[in-house]
């Protein structure tokens, strides 16, 4: 299993506070209902798998997950859950379908103190760019050219900080990296 550039164990341990922000996995074209309605495609769901034994496999379970209430996004968590256990708790939020980055900097002002593991799993292009408000501006360019292009489906970005989720603001947290189902197959 390879780790995309900029992930480094030793920076993961460094931070008491970790946020994985997520794009859902492959998608159909179009939806029988329009956007909102679009499934998983059978890479998909494989995309999935892989990120939830992935993230099992690197000690990334999280505490809290926060999932957008669209049909792939939903879809792309349950094929995760699985190996994720019974630990994370996890809340359904129609606005990270319908809000976009205020969707995400509202929740982060809600998490709770205990949850120092906190995945949201949403939609392009909030996750990318909430990602990039997010890095400090000293993170390194390479990944933040990645952020640039937009996040590939089942693609997820770490930040990092020692700060309570709810007192991070722009630019406060170190990007830690991009992962995606490619850099955690067998």
């Amino acid at each position: 299993m390879g780790l995309r550039k900029g992930l480094k164990a030793e920076d993961l341990r460094r931070c008491s506070r970790t946020l994985m922000l997520m794009r859902h996995a492959k998608t159909d074209r179009q939806g029988s209902q329009g956007d909102r309605s679009r499934q998983l495609t059978d890479r998909g769901q494989k995309q999935a798998r892989i990120m939830g034994r992935g993230l099992t496999a690197l000690g990334l379970v999280p505490d809290r997950i926060i999932c957008s209430g669209a049909p792939r996004a939903r879809q792309t968590l349950d094929g995760m859950l699985k190996p994720l256990g019974d630990g994370p708790r996890v809340d359904y939020r129609e606005s990270l379908y319908e809000s976009g980055m205020q969707a995400v900097f509202d929740e982060l002002a809600q998490t709770e103190d205990r949850d120092r593991r906190v995945l949201i799993l949403g939609h392009e292009p909030t996750m990318s760019i909430c990602s990039q408000w997010l890095a400090e501006d000293n993170s390194d360019p390479d990944l933040l050219d990645l952020l640039n292009l937009g996040l590939p489906p089942a693609t997820m970005v770490l930040l990092g900080s020692e700060r309570p989720l709810t007192d991070w603001g722009t630019h406060q947290a170190r990007l830690l990296g991009i992962l995606g189902p490619q850099d955690l197959e067998d």
